[in-house]
């Protein structure tokens, strides 16, 4: 515990020294998140420097180990490292699929070879990646997918369709699930690659969303050739590092039901309805929701530090994950209704400067997806029901 309470000194007084006072604000828009990658710009000069002090201290990535790029903390460290960020108010240094999908299952299925080609790679904001799982005909039933890879030598050809290929059209690279034993069941015969985007034969459409912009694009793969070394674990094996990184993505997904670091709900519906005599939000109803609403999202935060600490213990459940990300994304598209109703008419403002182009609108239709992207509400309840619960299938 000394020792904790040492490093947790330390790191609050290098994080004082090194995060630039701009950085300790709350983001606004998509300019505030850097992802990295080859074409990558700051929206800042602070913003470079923040990223560029993590990235050379190892703190892009901390739990990584030092040989691949990250901060080598332990658990308990790092836990205190998100603690004393939070705390600041500072902003995540890199945002990236890599460090939150891609990597740990490089970690735990991906040869010598490929950690030190990628890992590195991804906590220096390199490279950018996306992720090619969903098809138009296999999205919640995702093992349907036929996007085929056909051998050629040392390689494979690629030829098929993903769809909600989130920033795709920004990516660097894409880990990929492509199916190389068409004979095989369902859930066999897929296998899990990697490629790069520039890649002959790679293309990409973005989809538009009701909220007038979106992440996702349709990506395309026209006799693309990939070496099979760029394959992540066993040749026709590759569900089981895909259900593995979704364990992840589930986990990474949930957390946008956590609390940021801008102002609480209540502090933002008193600027547009008021405050009555006492200083509380002049609305009883709204103020009653949006104190139901902070107890859940408390809630939220301690099942998520008990999920790391599950984790940690080696006890934690592969189907977690899917409670959380059910959980945390239906809490934000609450969030988002209360965002709403605390900003009555003026928050339904789609084009003008004094709403940032409608920026609360088209967050809230926005938030619809989160209850579909990376499983849908009813399949994640289906997941519980069936491997937490043990209740019996239909």
């Amino acid at each position: 515990m000394a020792d904790l309470e040492t490093f947790r000194r330390e790191a609050r007084a290098w994080l004082e020294a090194n995060c630039p006072p701009e950085m300790r604000t709350p983001m606004t828009s998509e300019e505030d998140t850097f992802w990295g990658g080859r074409h990558a710009k700051f929206s800042s000069e602070p913003q470079r420097i923040w990223f560029e002090r993590m990235r050379d201290k190892g703190w892009t990535v901390p739990h990584w180990p030092k040989e691949y790029g990250g901060g080598g903390l332990d658990g308990e460290e790092a836990k205190i490292l998100r603690q004393e960020m939070a705390e600041l108010g500072a902003r995540p240094p890199l945002t990236s699929f890599g460090i939150s999908m891609l990597g740990p299952a490089l970690l735990k299925y991906g040869t010598e070879a490929q950690k030190r080609e990628h890992l590195p790679k991804i906590t220096a904001g390199l490279i950018r990646w996306c992720q090619g799982y969903s098809e138009p005909n296999a999205g919640s039933d995702l093992a349907s997918l036929q996007t085929r890879a056909e051998s050629d030598g040392d390689d494979f050809i690629i030829n098929g369709q993903k769809i909600w290929t989130s920033y795709a059209n920004y990516a660097d690279w894409i880990f990929c699930l492509v199916r190389t034993d068409p004979a095989a069941k369902k859930h066999d015969g897929i296998s899990f690659i990697l490629f790069d985007m520039a890649s002959k034969g790679v293309s990409t459409k973005p989809i538009l969303l009701i909220s007038g912009r979106s992440p996702f694009c349709e990506t395309f793969f026209d006799n693309v050739r990939v070496p099979k070394a760029h394959v992540v674990g066993q040749i026709n094996r590759g569900w089981d590092v895909a259900k593995y990184l979704l364990q992840h993505e589930r986990a990474m997904i949930s957390g946008m039901g956590e609390r940021g670091v801008g102002r609480p709900l209540g502090q933002i519906a008193a600027d547009a309805i008021g405050s009555d005599g006492q200083g509380r939000l002049d609305d009883a109803l709204l103020r009653g929701q949006i104190a139901t609403f902070e107890v859940d999202e408390a809630a939220l935060a301690a099942a998520a530090e008990r999920m790391t600490d599950l984790a940690k213990a080696g006890q934690g459940h592969p189907a977690f994950s899917s409670a959380m990300k059910y959980y945390g994304t239906e809490l934000n598209k609450r969030r988002y209704e209360l965002l709403m109703s605390a900003g009555g008419i003026d928050a339904l403002e789609w084009e003008s400067t004094r709403s940032r182009e409608g920026a609360r609108p088209r967050a809230w239709l926005r938030t619809k997806a989160n209850s579909i992207e990376g499983g849908t509400s009813e399949v994640m309840l289906g997941i519980v029901a069936k491997r937490i619960l043990d209740l019996p299938g239909a």
